[in-house]
């Protein structure tokens, strides 16, 4: 079941996205750079982006037949250069000494030297190649599975597919390996599929095999609202990657590794539309938002993923919560003595109780009349604080309190909002607002 796509739509969607977006975006050269997994690595290395090592390549009968096995580190990955959709890949976790098959691979078969000889010899013929024709095999490093995401993965490393177009993330998803699927991160053999907020970099929805599923298989673990680790970070590796090869239309799949945190892992041009189903939400609608756009820096184009296809998990929670969520730095409006408006930043400060605004903001504004004073313990020892009334709206809600006024001339922030008046909002740390400190009027 497709959810709230139908069949015949999806199959529609993938005839509409070749047409409109992958072959007026993608051109010979792209295509033989994405198929091509060892030539892509050595444009991403080149450009700086982090990839993983590569071990030794077989590219002819020769080469298999003088490879030194010895080379080999306990655990690898074996892979064929022009393979597609995760087909003839062999992924080795560990090595036992003097065994007749000395390594162990994910379903904890064992697997000896003759037994790659003849996977390679496949890979060589042909077998798992996109065009049918000779290939190449090589051994690459396998990537270490971050704690964080141990709980919803079975004997391999998740990913993260992001498609990138005209230098902007378009939608995400991270793709878990399951018993199912042999520990291999493939929708197509069982892997689980779990929607991102583009915003948020927070998990939302998730499917198996068309289906909408909510825990990992087996378990009572929830697959929505986890944080994926340096989402910033990879959103900027997406982008750069794109530009990098300069391929119009890319699905990019990128690893967190335990110790090297984002890598990519390679590039597709034809990248399934089931990403689609995981976020409930067509790509069709997302690429028409961005056609055109003129995307001059990778941070541009982060940005415009973010303001654009961001938001699920913050309406959620304010759904839930009644709460609006706010970040630790938020526009405000003050109200001064006439009620006019004034713009300024203010900076949420959750370690205060109550908030303070500027002594010379105040007084501009007409609003320096004190109703009261009270002793406070600050860096500087106890000391006595005038407060006043003070009105402001901060992300379109009145919050009418009392606040200390002090001199904050050399602060970045002409006020800051204390606990005691975000009793209605929710305070998200990752978000931040990027605005320069306007002048009050």
């Amino acid at each position: 079941m497709l959810n709230f796509l139908k069949k015949s739509e999806y199959v529609l969607g993938l005839n509409a996205r070749n047409l409109s977006y992958l072959r007026p975006s993608n051109s010979r050269r792209a295509l033989r750079i994405a198929d091509n997994k060892l030539l892509a690595k050595r444009i991403l290395s080149k450009a700086g982006l982090p990839v993983l090592e590569t071990y030794g390549v077989i590219s002819s009968y020769d080469d298999l037949k003088n490879f030194d096995w010895n080379n080999l580190p306990p655990t690898f990955v074996l892979k064929p250069n022009r393979g597609l959709g995760g087909e003839g890949i062999v992924i080795v976790y560990g090595r036992r000494e003097k065994e007749p098959r000395p390594w162990v691979k994910a379903n904890r078969k064992m697997v000896s030297i003759e037994d790659l000889r003849d996977h390679i010899r496949n890979i060589l013929e042909g077998i798992y190649s996109l065009t049918g024709l000779p290939d190449a095999a090589f051994f690459e490093e396998r990537v270490k599975l971050l704690k964080l995401l141990k709980p919803y993965s079975f004997r391999g490393i998740p990913d993260i597919r992001i498609i990138v177009y005209n230098s902007v993330p378009i939608i995400a998803e991270m793709r878990l390996p399951t018993e199912e699927s042999g520990g291999k991160a493939n929708l197509h053999l069982g892997g689980i599929g779990v929607g991102i907020d583009m915003g948020t970099g927070i998990t939302t929805c998730s499917i198996q095999r068309d289906r909408l599923i909510e825990y990992v298989p087996g378990k009572r673990v929830p697959l929505r609202g986890i944080q994926i680790p340096d989402w910033q970070e990879v959103l900027r590796m997406a982008v750069y990657a794109q530009q990098a090869t300069r391929i119009g239309f890319l699905g990019i799949d990128i690893a967190i590794d335990r110790d090297k945190g984002p890598v990519i892992l390679e590039l597709n041009v034809r990248p399934g539309l089931a990403i689609q189903i995981a976020n409930q939400s067509p790509l069709k609608d997302r690429l028409q938002r961005i056609k055109g756009l003129k995307i001059k820096t990778i941070s541009k184009g982060v940005k415009i993923a973010q303001d654009l296809f961001g938001g699920e998990i913050e309406e959620e929670l304010e759904g839930i919560s009644g709460r609006r969520v706010i970040g630790i730095n938020e526009p405000i409006e003050i109200l001064d003595a006439n009620r006019n408006r004034h713009l300024t930043m203010a900076k949420i400060d959750t370690g205060a109780y109550r908030s303070t605004v500027c002594k010379n903001l105040a007084e501009k504004l007409g609003l320096n009349k004190v109703i009261s004073r009270k002793k406070v313990k600050g860096a500087l020892g106890a000391e006595e604080r005038p407060i006043i009334n003070l009105s402001f709206v901060m992300d379109k809600r009145l919050v009418s309190t009392e606040t200390f006024i002090a001199d904050r001339s050399e602060m970045k922030y002409d006020i800051i909002v204390g606990r005691k008046d975000l009793k209605r909002f929710l305070v998200d740390p990752a978000k931040n607002v990027f605005m320069k400190k306007p002048k009050i009027l």
